[in-house]
């Protein structure tokens, strides 16, 4: 598990450089324009372009925030137990969603 998740921080740590660098590419095109990009209905705006690569910045943090910490309890000897419950993790779970740190139970509140 390890190595999968050290793959996951890798993948999500590339992402958010390609994600940085399209956020300065796009901000270094419309530094010099004087573009009425808001009435243009030829496109979506730089606005909302912007708007969405931040939203996806924030995802990857998000992502990465979480992978780092699965790795902390990997480390620490308390990855693949239940926050909550206290019981193992399903191994489908983890595969999915190595970070997970509830149960399918406790995630959805039946437990």
């Amino acid at each position: 598990m390890a190595e999968h998740l050290a793959r996951e921080h890798a993948r999500v740590t590339e992402r958010l450089a390609m994600l940085d660098a399209d956020m300065a590419a796009l901000v270094a095109a419309s530094q010099d324009s004087n573009a009425d990009d808001e009435h243009d209905p030829e496109g979506p705006t730089i606005a909302f372009e912007r708007s969405q690569l931040a939203a996806l910045t924030r995802q990857a943090r998000v992502h990465q925030a979480e992978t780092v910490a699965a790795q902390e309890r990997l480390a620490a000897g308390a990855y693949g137990r239940c926050e909550r419950c206290g019981l193992p993790l399903d191994t489908a779970r983890l595969e999915a969603r190595p970070h997970a740190r509830t149960c399918v139970a406790c995630a959805m509140g039946l437990a």
